[in-house]
C-alpha cells in the first residue's frame, strides 16, 4: 500500500545525502546499510549476490569518482580498470565534460519534443563528421540494445529483407530484437521464440556469412542484414582476420543487404582508432554506437546510416528533396538525444579530438600488452594467452574459476578488472583512456601478485 509521508521522508533524506559536502559518520553507516537491504529487497533480485562474488566485503558502496579511480563511501581508493564495460573512455568525473553539461542543465534539462532542439542538430553534424564514408543520417537513442533495434529496423525497411545473420557468441544486447541476435544460448533460451529469421554463423569466417545469405536467397529469402562486431567485446575480445570486415562489405553490396556494424563497445576510440571499421577501411550501411558517447557523464547511444538507407526506407530526403512517409516509424524514444545526452555527446567528441583519445587507447594499449606478454611467460601455467586492440584487452585462462580467482585476488588489491558476459574464462582490461602509466605500472604489478596467488591456491 502507498505510504506518500514516509515516501517522502525517504526522499528527503537521499537528497540531503546527495547534497551534503560531507557525511558524517552515521550518514555513511546508514547508506552502507540501507544499500545492502534496498538492494536486497527491492532492486533485481540476485544482482547484489551476484555482485558479491568479486567481494564478499558489503563494505564498499560505490560513493565518488575521479579520473581513472572510484571510491566507496569511506574513501576507499580502486584503480578502475573495467571503465563501466567501455562508458570512461575519458575518465571519471571529466570536468571539461561536465562543464558543458552543467551549463545545459542551467539553461534547460529536456526539450518540448515539438520545438527544434538545436543540439540534436549539432550532434547529428558532429557525428556525419567523425564517422566512416558518407554516414551522415543519425537516430538517437538511450540504452545499446535500443540502438541495436533502431539498426534492425532500419535494416528492414530500406531493403525489404527479414533474414539476419549474425554470429556465434555475439553480443548486441538483451532487448527481444537485440537478444534474437546474440550468440550464446544461456541469454536466449528463456526467450524463445524471438525474431525467427535469423542465422548465427562462426565470427571471423566470412565465407560463413558468404554461404548464408547465398542459401537463403537461393530459396526466395531476402536477407535485411548482417550484423557483427568488428571485434567481439564481450565474446572474449575476440579479434577477426583483417579483411573480414572488408569481405562482408562486399556480400552486403553483392546480395544487397546492409552491413551493420555494432560499434557500441569498440567505437569512439577504444581499440585505438576513432572506429573499428577504420581497421579494414570500411564504411557500414549503420553502424550503432554508444557507452564512450557519454563521456561518463550522460547516457547516449544511437544509429548513424548511409543516406540510401533512409530514402529506401521512406524516411529520408530523395533527390527531390521532398521528404518521404513517417520519420517516426523508427521509433519515437522520449528522451532519445535529449539536451543534456547531447551537450554532453558534443563535449565528448570534443575532449577525443583535443586530447586525442585514440591514440592513448592505442599507446597505452600497447603498454599493457607488452607487459602482459611478460607476465604469460612468468606465469604461461595461469594466464592462457591475451589479446586486445587499444584499451580493450582481455585475459584468457585455462577455467573460468580461475579467472574469476585472479579477478578476486585483484579486487583485494584495489584493482577492480572483470569477466566479460559470454565467455566466462576471459577478464577483460578496459580502463579509461587518461589512465596514468603509474596506474597502469601499479596495475601491473598488482596482476603479477594475482598470477602468483592462483598459482599457488591452484597448484599449477
Amino acid at each position: 500500500m502507498a505510504d506518500l509521508k514516509k515516501a517522502l521522508e525517504l526522499a528527503t533524506r537521499v537528497c540531503d545525502y546527495i547534497e551534503k559536502e560531507e557525511l558524517t559518520a552515521e550518514d555513511k553507516k546508514a547508506i552502507h546499510d540501507d544499500s545492502i537491504e534496498n538492494f536486497n529487497k527491492f532492486y533485481n533480485p540476485g544482482w547484489l549476490e551476484y555482485r558479491k562474488s568479486v567481494s564478499t566485503d558489503a563494505a564498499f558502496v560505490e560513493w565518488e569518482d575521479d579520473g581513472d579511480v572510484f571510491r566507496d563511501l569511506n574513501g576507499v581508493e580502486f584503480i578502475d580498470c573495467l571503465g563501466g564495460f567501455g562508458i570512461y573512455a575519458c575518465g571519471h568525473n571529466n570536468r571539461e565534460i561536465k562543464k558543458t553539461v552543467a551549463a545545459q542543465l542551467d539553461r534547460y534539462c529536456l526539450h518540448s519534443q515539438e520545438l527544434v532542439d538545436p543540439l540534436r542538430g549539432y550532434l547529428c553534424n558532429l557525428i556525419a563528421e567523425v564517422t566512416p564514408g558518407d554516414m551522415q543520417y543519425s537516430f538517437l537513442t538511450n540504452g545499446g540494445a535500443e540502438a541495436v533495434e533502431m539498426a534492425l529496423k532500419l535494416a528492414r525497411l530500406a531493403t525489404g529483407g527479414k533474414w539476419f545473420i549474425s554470429t556465434v557468441n555475439a553480443f548486441h544486447g538483451k532487448s527481444m530484437g537485440a537478444i534474437s541476435m546474440g550468440g550464446k544460448a544461456a541469454y536466449r533460451e528463456d526467450f524463445i521464440p524471438m525474431i525467427q529469421q535469423v542465422q548465427h554463423v562462426e565470427y571471423g569466417n566470412a565465407e560463413a556469412t558468404r554461404a548464408a545469405v547465398k542459401n537463403l536467397t537461393a530459396v526466395g529469402e531476402k536477407v535485411a542484414g548482417i550484423i557483427v562486431e568488428p571485434i567481439q567485446g564481450e565474446g572474449g575480445v575476440i579479434i577477426p582476420p583483417d579483411g573480414y570486415m572488408a569481405e562482408l562489405r562486399k556480400i552486403a553490396d553483392e546480395y544487397g543487404c546492409c552491413l551493420i556494424a555494432d560499434e557500441i563497445q569498440t567505437g569512439f576510440g577504444r581499440t585505438g582508432e576513432w572506429f573499428r571499421c577504420n581497421h579494414d577501411d570500411v564504411t557500414p550501411d549503420i553502424m550503432t554506437f554508444g557507452k564512450a558517447t557519454s563521456g561518463g557523464v550522460v547516457p547516449i547511444t544511437g544509429i548513424v546510416a548511409r543516406p540510401w538507407t533512409y530514402e529506401k526506407a521512406g524516411v529520408g530526403t530523395g533527390e527531390t528533396g521532398k521528404m518521404f512517409s513517417n520519420p517516426w516509424i523508427l521509433g519515437s524514444p522520449t528522451f532519445g538525444g535529449n539536451p543534456l545526452a547531447c551537450s554532453a555527446m558534443i563535449a565528448t567528441i570534443k575532449y577525443m579530438i583535443e586530447n586525442d583519445i585514440p591514440g592513448q587507447m592505442k599507446e597505452k594499449g600497447d603498454y599493457y600488452l607488452a607487459g602482459l606478454a611478460k607476465l604469460q611467460e612468468k606465469y604461461p601455467t595461469v594466464l592462457k594467452t591475451f589479446r586486445g586492440a587499444g584499451l580493450l584487452i582481455c585475459m584468457e585462462f585455462p577455467e573460468a574459476e580461475i579467472g574469476y580467482n585472479v579477478t578476486k585476488e585483484m579486487f583485494d588489491r584495489k584493482v577492480m578488472v572483470a569477466g566479460t558476459l559470454v565467455n566466462a574464462k576471459t577478464v577483460r582490461i578496459e580502463p579509461p583512456a587518461t589512465q596514468s602509466y603509474d596506474s597502469i605500472n601499479r596495475v601491473l604489478e598488482v596482476l603479477d601478485e594475482a598470477l602468483a596467488a592462483t598459482k599457488a591456491e591452484f597448484n599449477l
